[in-house]
């Protein structure tokens, strides 16, 4: 029997009424979850409960958050054969996100879930995500990084929250979902990918160190995220697994809007700043009045910030110089987004920053596919 470890986070999928309102209690989600028959069916795999202590609200979920989930698949990985993160939701996309990139050398499914309504409900959809995530995570058909919600299992770092209320709350608007679920589980079979983790190299230096993956910065490695058209992945990809930690970065992400006075961002660039993602209009076009923005942008390039340029559109993709307006982001040193959700790009940032990479080595894998997050 195929056996899921369930990571259980916290969020409104586990919290009960208090007189402030809904919130997680420690101990109660093992035994709400012991009362739910369906569990206990011959076709369900077998599965074990990892607690959070503290449970958190997915709102305070940060770096070390994501690190300590990293740390317990990674400790857990031999004995499992796959793994079911619960977790609330409006930060689910990010975790996903982050997750996708930390944990290298994934062959295992890693599922997140939760719900918009608690478990202790009637009207409740946590069991059904719940049901549908372990019977998924064990079949083993899509061994990366997931994220399933109101019926639609979607590669995590593509998903992005897109409803605050609503049942189904979770899209993938760049990218196909991996598998549909009504009365079967419909896999989309040309999407499972097999990811040859990679980065692409700038510059024929030494080694480059600092990061658990120890890549080189001499050359570019196996090509990365290669789509086959089979539906289980590639076996021939015996890269082990280990886990990328996540350092602490100074992240910022400024949404363009009419109107907007860049000179209120400018105490913020600094060479404090490592990385800052910029919500344009469209296709990466920003304002053409005033003459704060580019010069801030300059000066951030200069202190060694990556500017990374991506879309307020759920759809479509970044394509800098394609109108005037955007050709100035490129020529002030900003990078493409590509079609990465804000979600991903943060994460990418992250990850890059974390492997210690060169500042040109950064600028060109976050225009660089690493675990499937974007097309550029």
């Amino acid at each position: 029997m195929k056996k899921i470890c369930i990571l259980y986070t916290g969020g409104t999928i586990g919290m009960v009424p208090t007189s402030h309102g809904y919130a997680p209690k420690s101990g109660y989600f093992r035994n709400a979850l012991s009362r739910i028959d369906e569990l206990k069916d011959p076709a369900m795999p077998g599965w074990e409960l990892i607690e959070f202590d503290p449970l958190l609200d997915s709102s305070n979920i940060a770096v070390e958050q994501w690190n300590r989930m990293g740390r317990v698949i990674a400790e857990n990985y031999r004995h499992y054969d796959g793994f079911v993160i619960l977790h609330g939701t409006d930060t689910m996309a990010y975790t996903a996100s982050a997750l996708s990139f930390m944990l290298e050398g994934l062959n295992k499914p890693v599922i997140l879930t939760g719900s918009q309504i608690p478990l202790c409900r009637l009207r409740s959809d946590a069991r059904d995500n719940i049901i549908t995530s372990l019977l998924i995570a064990a079949e083993g058909r899509v061994r990366e990084v997931c994220l399933y919600f109101g019926g639609k299992l979607m590669r995590g770092n593509r998903s992005t929250k897109s409803s605050a209320d609503g049942l189904l709350a979770f899209d993938s608007p760049n990218f196909p979902n991996l598998a549909s679920v009504g009365i079967d589980i419909a896999y989309n079979k040309i999407l499972t990918t097999s990811f040859r983790d990679s980065l692409t190299a700038c510059s024929c230096e030494t080694s480059v160190s600092g990061g658990a993956a120890g890549y080189r910065g001499a050359e570019t490695l196996d090509r990365t995220a290669e789509y086959r058209e089979a539906a289980i992945p590639d076996e021939s990809v015996s890269e082990e697994f280990h886990l990328t930690e996540f350092r602490h970065a100074a992240i910022g992400v400024i949404k363009i809007f009419p109107g907007i006075q860049f000179r209120l961002f400018e105490p913020i660039m600094t060479e404090g700043l490592n990385g800052i993602v910029l919500e344009t209009f469209g296709t990466g076009n920003i304002p053409a009045y005033g003459s704060e923005l580019l010069p801030m942008i300059r000066r951030a390039f200069e202190n060694g910030t990556i500017v990374c340029v991506c879309s307020q559109c759920p759809q479509g993709t970044v394509r800098l110089g394609a109108y005037e307006t955007s050709s100035m982001l490129t020529d002030a040193g900003a990078v493409s987004g590509g079609n990465m959700t804000t979600e991903a790009a943060i994460a990418k940032l992250y990850y890059l920053f974390s492997l210690g990479l060169s500042r040109n080595e950064i600028k060109a894998n976050m225009e660089t596919p690493l675990r499937g997050e974007g097309d550029f």
